[in-house]
């Protein structure tokens, strides 16, 4: 049966090119993971305020280099696109943006972050987002960014307002977290804005 309307992004949107690499423009540059960033990441991952906001944890480096390889083919797969989010000068990692659960038919992606201890209240998150999303948007032809975050956690909902990401509304009891369900706000970018 065939469809009404065309599909907002072809299937190779993405992969058919190298993943790209967006500098920021004052100071910080999002680009591919790579190996060498494994420590970082599983240090990232030992701060008690990453425990409580995220689902996973890391038990060992060489388990994140397991993620790291797995971040590293899903550009391929268009399915989920990540980025570390690093100093331009000392090339550092010093956090994550991701284009989560990617639908090009539909032109709509999740965007997700974290930011590591050391570099909180630097405005990293909302760089990198405000970056990705101008990048995904007005470069590559999504439709739609959506952005969730617990109710509680309200430095991740001062990140979607500062990155550009109107609140939509609350999704009920909609993640579970370590301590149980939470609500979550549900923020959203769309073409034009």
């Amino acid at each position: 049966m065939p469809y009404l309307t065309k599909p907002v992004l072809a299937a190779g949107a993405l992969a058919r090119t190298a993943q790209p690499v967006l500098p920021t423009g004052d100071g910080l540059v999002l680009r591919p993971w790579r190996e060498g960033d494994a420590p970082d990441v599983f240090e990232a991952f030992q701060d008690p305020v990453m425990h409580q906001w995220h689902i996973r944890t890391a038990d060992s480096v060489a388990e994140v280099r397991g993620w790291i390889a797995d971040w590293q083919r899903s550009w391929e797969g268009e399915r989920n696109a990540q980025w570390a989010v690093a100093d331009e000068v000392t090339d550092r990692p010093l956090g994550r943006v991701a284009l989560r659960d990617i639908l090009l038919g539909d032109g709509v992606a999740e965007v997700a972050y974290w930011t590591a201890a050391a570099a909180r209240g630097r405005g990293v998150a909302p760089r990198a987002a405000r970056t990705l999303a101008r990048w995904a948007l007005d470069g590559i032809g999504f439709h739609r960014l959506e952005l969730s975050h617990a109710v509680a956690n309200t430095a991740s909902c001062r990140v979607a307002e500062r990155a550009g990401f109107a609140a939509e509304g609350t999704r009920r009891s909609a993640l579970l977290h370590p301590d149980g369900w939470h609500d979550m706000h549900q923020h959203a970018r769309v073409r034009g804005d």
